[in-house]
């Protein structure tokens, strides 16, 4: 069995496994604890009351963080003519047609999000077996297939930390919500404006408790539960 080092070892020290945090007193001990030598990201890892066999029980949304992630998305986008135009203006990292689509069946995956005009899905399409189970196939649900004149608007707000989530197969959902070297304050906007997001997505299908439990952690540090009523009077 591998050893713990030092340093984790003393983060875990300091979180009670056996309390519920308020999400203030939470936040600040996640910022507390963090040892790692890089500017750790930190995210929400919910458990949730749903079967996601079951088509509508599928959890799946958009939201935009007020603060960002603090990560540098890299933005894929097809189109065309004007709208390529404007998707590069607007700071898309990448921005094609036919010969992305060639790049990424050859194994080129350089990118974190991808964006599609409508009549770009002709070729998007045929990328469903390498994106999809990736969960970067652009979808109109995801607000990642857009009107040539919405893309501009659609790469800043993905810039500033527009992103997509979806409860995984075993019922749990984990968003990144920030940086350590966040300021506490945006750190609690942004964890209030995910709650808030998944909140409002609840299916149609779900049953009982919706969400059973939220923790937070950074990328090393040890996961932090938050007091569950007090976490879900964060949402609007």
């Amino acid at each position: 069995m591998a050893q713990i080092g030092k340093k984790r070892k003393a983060a875990v020290e300091r979180v009670d496994r056996s309390r519920n945090y308020a999400p203030v007193e939470a936040v600040g001990l996640v910022k507390d604890v963090a040892y790692a030598k890089f500017d750790e990201s930190v995210e929400l890892h919910m458990r949730l009351g749903v079967d996601p066999r079951h088509a509508d029980q599928q959890v799946r949304g958009v939201m935009a963080l007020p603060h960002g992630t603090g990560r540098d998305v890299r933005i894929l986008v097809f189109a065309e003519g004007d709208a390529a135009r404007a998707a590069e203006a607007a700071g898309a990292d990448h921005v094609g047609g036919d010969e992305l689509a060639e790049k990424i069946r050859g194994g080129w995956l350089e990118f974190d999000s991808v964006i599609a005009t409508q009549p770009m899905m002709r070729v998007v399409g045929r990328l469903g077996p390498v994106l999809g189970p990736r969960g970067l196939m652009p979808s109109p649900k995801a607000g990642t297939v857009v009107g040539e004149a919405d893309v501009a608007d659609v790469v800043r707000e993905t810039k500033a930390g527009r992103m997509e989530f979806r409860i995984d197969k075993t019922a749990n959902l984990h968003i990144p919500f920030g940086k350590v070297s966040f300021e506490q304050d945006k750190l609690i906007e942004n964890l209030a404006a995910a709650i808030d997001a998944v909140v409002r997505a609840k299916p149609s299908g779900a049953k009982g408790n919706y969400i059973q439990s939220v923790t937070i952690a950074s990328t090393m540090g040890p996961g932090i539960r938050l007091d569950l009523p007090a976490a879900l009077a964060m949402a609007r």
